[in-house]
């Protein structure tokens, strides 16, 4: 198997992950800025990582924008975030539609793991983000259960990234 990681970390829990695959894999890994779409073609295994925001993985237009040179390869995206895992089955919905055309879903495997939100290390847009979107959330009459989860989150403060998560996506890449 000629596989490779490449990641889009702001905050470390998806260069975490990364490297963690890579490792177990025994294949190289590469930040997204380290590698070219030129390159990609060297791989039948493309393993791409990016932190969630707002539905959508950070950096995943690699994948996406050179979909017709990979489609015949195996692809693995995940991504990292703090929404919590019994809770995903609406949200991933909500990525996978937000972050690849019809034709890429079936060709392209998701993943979804638990990052980190240490809010003393965001940025100040960052904060400003979750504030807005807390106050927003926070005004509504009647919230829905995503909208009282996203309000939750806002105050979500730690490390829940878990090396064990990455055990399915190791399966899939040697399956």
């Amino acid at each position: 198997m000629d596989a490779v990681v490449i990641y889009k970390s702001k905050y470390g829990s998806t260069k975490e992950y990364a490297n963690w695959i890579a490792k177990e894999l025994d294949c190289p890994v590469f930040e997204v800025k380290e590698i070219s779409k030129d390159d990609l073609v060297n791989y039948d295994t493309i393993i791409y990582g990016g932190g969630l925001y707002a539905e959508i993985i950070n950096g995943v237009s690699l994948i996406t924008k050179n979909f017709d040179k990979l489609k015949n390869k195996k692809v693995a995206v995940f991504s990292t975030g703090i929404t919590p895992l019994d809770c995903r089955d609406y949200y991933d919905k909500m990525v996978i539609e937000k972050n690849f055309k019809p034709e890429m879903r079936d060709s392209i495997k998701v993943f979804n793991f638990m990052g980190k939100m240490i809010l003393d290390e965001l940025s100040l847009p960052h904060k400003t983000a979750i504030k807005a979107l807390k106050k927003l959330m926070s005004g509504k009459e009647n919230p829905t259960e995503m909208e009282k989860l996203l309000v939750e989150l806002c105050d979500k403060d730690g490390n829940f990234t878990d090396k064990s998560a990455i055990k399915d996506l190791i399966e899939y890449v040697r399956g």
